[in-house]
């Protein structure tokens, strides 16, 4: 039995690339349907589980699922806006504690949410080196920001203008990395965290500049009239914000009139949750949705598609396998002349049969260990690599 096993081996090492793909062909006949229904249930759970740690998210009317992704996995488009006075509306209700977000902006590739303290606590956030944001102009980012960005507190971050040209003349703000998260195995890991206010800053709501009435900015003054000072061009706006600088920033207007993307409602009871969800049932502004509905919605059309996919495969699969079966029948039929030998030499026909059968076998074996390191590799790196595809 060795001796044959050994004739085989060294036949399949001589047609190395024969060989090859065949084991390439039989490989992947059998993962691609194993490793996409994988891909799909791992992350289906993933999605799952972040929607289910959030029960309700409230935002303006619009697609429910851009809000979804935009709010929960800081992806897709973004919504359409709503006001910070949203929040207080909520709380007013005394059926819930409203957390704001507004993730509109990147700083190199990775968003950045303007939330408030409340969110660390709502979603189990602990740091892992240097503190909490305390002040305007600070960040906490996630793990992975900051391996992959080599970040570490102290150091900083500049986010990235939406646009080259920018007319209404709002510059990147350099912020100060306050902190760094501890992994959380989730899309908190790749997001840039900071405060409200600055979020406002970076959009050109709020701003820090000269002080006016202080000598040495005489020259940015066009007039003055009793207490009001009107600049000029060449006014100095500040594009970091230090402890030097600090004092100077302010907003104009209300704060409940500046932008969210969205609120996420935690109620204190399921009645709360309840009663939220009839309260805010006929608004024609905003929308009160339940994230797991909406991502259901989402599953379930990925598992149509998904069905569709594995029947074109095992279709594929059945004409490979053919196909892989010819090859053997016609190099059955060419090595004629090596069976013919093998018998003069004193091989009985059992011998040689088993000798074209251990090929086979060999040819299958590596085909199905390889199948399986490729749906092992899936198991660990597929589904965190579709989501990140899909949320893109």
């Amino acid at each position: 039995m060795k001796g044959v096993l050994y004739l085989a081996w060294r036949y399949l090492l001589w047609h190395r690339w024969k060989t090859a793909i065949l084991v390439l062909a039989v490989t992947l006949v059998v993962y691609l349907p194993l490793g996409l229904q994988l891909v799909v249930q791992q992350t289906a759970t993933d999605m799952t589980a972040r929607a289910d740690r959030s029960p309700l998210l409230l935002g303006s009317r619009g697609s429910p699922l851009e809000l979804v992704l935009n709010s929960l996995y800081f992806s897709g488009g973004q919504p359409p806006p709503l006001t910070y006075g949203g929040v207080r509306a909520l709380e007013h209700t005394d059926l819930a504690v409203g957390v704001p977000l507004y993730v509109r902006f990147h700083s190199q590739g990775f968003p950045i949410v303007g939330t408030s303290l409340d969110y660390f606590s709502f979603r189990g956030l602990e740091i892992a080196a240097g503190r909490q944001m305390v002040r305007l102009g600070e960040v906490v980012v996630g793990a992975r920001v900051a391996e992959e960005l080599g970040l570490a507190p102290g150091d900083s971050l500049i986010s990235s203008p939406e646009s080259v040209f920018d007319l209404a003349g709002v510059y990147p703000l350099k912020m100060t990395v306050a902190g760094v998260l501890a992994p959380a195995y989730n899309q908190d890991d790749g997001a840039i965290f900071t405060d409200l206010r600055t979020t406002w800053i970076i959009q050109g709501l709020g701003h820090g500049h000269q002080d006016l009435a202080r000598p040495e900015a005489a020259a940015a003054v066009l007039k003055k009239e009793g207490d009001r000072i009107v600049a000029n061009a060449s006014l100095l706006q500040y594009n970091e914000i230090t402890p030097d600088n600090i004092d100077s920033f302010h907003f104009h207007g209300s704060s409940d009139d500046n932008p969210l993307t969205a609120i996420l409602p935690v109620p204190r009871d399921e009645k709360s949750r309840v009663l939220l969800l009839g309260r805010y049932q006929g608004n024609p502004q905003l929308q009160l949705l339940e994230p797991r509905s909406v991502m259901d919605e989402l599953l379930d059309t990925v598992f149509a598609v998904q069905r569709y996919v594995l029947v074109a495969m095992g279709l594929v699969g059945v004409a490979t396998a053919a196909v892989v079966l010819l090859v053997f029948l016609l190099s059955l039929r060419a090595r004629r002349a090596e069976r013919d030998t093998l018998s003069r030499l004193g091989g009985a026909r059992a011998l040689v049969s088993g000798l074209m059968l251990a090929e086979i076998a060999i040819v299958l074996i590596l085909s199905l260990a390889l199948a399986a390191l490729l749906t092992g590799a899936t198991w660990i790196w597929g589904g965190a690599l579709l989501q990140a595809v899909v949320m893109q």
